[in-house]
């Protein structure tokens, strides 16, 4: 026996159905639950007797297409997402990753370097003329590690070197062989300066090269005879690292572990002296020892030991008494370790002094620095030397 006909609805009744119907899909298509092709073509089948089934058929293909138009977005927002990692939650409004420069980081260190007796030709003192000169290989080692230089000309007025001294953040006392007259003067007028702005709270470092090791030795110990005579002409050695010595508070403080262990055994430095201070005769004087810390100790070509590395205990002075920026930038003598290992020694050094030099919060007119600039003056290539030399006559 056949159903009975159902009663066909009123108009009012079925707009209403309608209406509840396309609200509810509009809404909430997603709520539906998942359909497959069986259970719809079963239902259009039964639905072929009926006007309102007819209308049950349309809404069945209106949520399908909701369904899948909804699983093709939600795919397209995974895709989405997985570009934008690892940051998913971004604004549509957001601005540009690209971060904004922080002053301090844009800050160039300016270095004094100290010029010295002669024409450079030789490295030593020229009497014939009133001629000094810095090796190029100071400004490069300077520069490398994203400093400039101005030139402290050793022989103007001590007046025009103390306003250069303002101009700098850090000073550099290089090699070389004058230990008297108006150089020693200089240089320990400067000395003194740098320990008064460290005094009035100012971080104004000093590296002493070599001679400014020695110099600063003769100074400090207040004895001009001091020195000792030593065999490291033309010398590359190790560096014996004292074992009372945390190197987190020295210029060794970035050395990777295993740079440090070879700097005991392999010949990563050069000397290039024939004076110097055995750690004996250095620990012996009150002086010296109240002022300085022995960060290394080295032997000369005849096992003599000296003192070839110290850092002061309330200052940001360090003496060294080899050239950490031969390495690199300087080929003018044959035993100078040229390898890998020995020029990340350069590398690590100037790091480390142009850090400190970072530091200074002198913030010089600009005007007044790029007049006084080193690049102010052309380098003269020494044939005979072999080296490249600033010459100020």
């Amino acid at each position: 026996m056949a159903p009975p006909n159902p009663t066909p609805p009123s108009p009012s009744a079925s707009a209403a159905s309608n209406s509840d119907a396309s609200n509810t899909s509009t809404s909430s298509s997603s709520s539906l639950p998942p359909l497959s092709l069986t259970s719809i073509a079963a239902a259009a089948a039964a639905a072929s007797s009926s006007n309102q089934l007819n209308c049950l058929w349309i809404h069945f293909l209106i949520a399908l297409c909701k369904e899948v138009t909804t699983c093709t977005a939600a795919d397209a927002d995974s895709t989405t997402e997985a570009l934008l990692l690892p940051n998913k939650a971004v604004d549509s409004h957001a601005v540009s990753r690209v971060p904004r420069p922080i002053p301090k980081l844009k800050f160039t260190p300016v270095i004094g370097i100290l010029s010295h007796p002669g024409n450079g030709g030789s490295g030593s003192s020229n009497k014939a003329t009133k001629a000094s000169y810095i090796a190029a290989s100071y400004v490069k080692f300077v520069e490398s590690a994203g400093a400039r230089v101005i030139p402290l000309i050793y022989n103007e007025p001590l007046k025009v070197i103390n306003e250069k001294l303002n101009l700098v953040n850090g000073v550099i006392f290089t090699g070389g062989t004058a230990k008297s007259g108006v150089y020693f003067d200089v240089v320990k007028s400067i000395f003194k300066s740098v320990l008064r702005r460290n005094d009035a709270g100012e971080q104004f470092p000093l590296l002493a090269i070599c001679l400014g090791f020695e110099l600063i030795t003769m100074i400090v110990s207040e004895k001009k005879n001091i020195l000792e005579t030593f065999d490291a002409k033309n010398h590359a050695s190790t560096l014996k690292i004292m074992g009372n010595i945390d190197v987190k508070e020295t210029l060794f403080q970035s050395f990777p572990p295993d740079l440090l262990k070879k700097l005991s055994k392999e010949r990563l430095v050069m000397q290039n002296h024939r004076y110097g201070i055995s750690p004996k005769k250095f620990v012996k004087n009150d002086k010296l020892r109240g002022f300085f810390n022995i960060l290394t100790i080295t032997e000369d070509r005849k096992k003599q030991l000296y003192v070839s590395t110290v850092q002061a205990h309330k200052y940001p002075v360090t003496g060294v008494q080899w050239h950490p920026e031969k390495n690199a930038y300087d080929q003018s003598l044959s035993a100078t370790p040229r390898s890998k290992d020995a020029v990340k020694v350069t590398k690590y050094v100037a790091n480390f002094f142009v850090r400190e030099a970072r530091m200074s919060k002198n913030r010089p007119s600009t005007r007044k620095v790029l007049d006084n600039l080193i690049y102010n003056y052309s380098p003269t290539y020494c044939g005979k030397a072999g080296k490249e030399v600033y010459i100020f006559s």
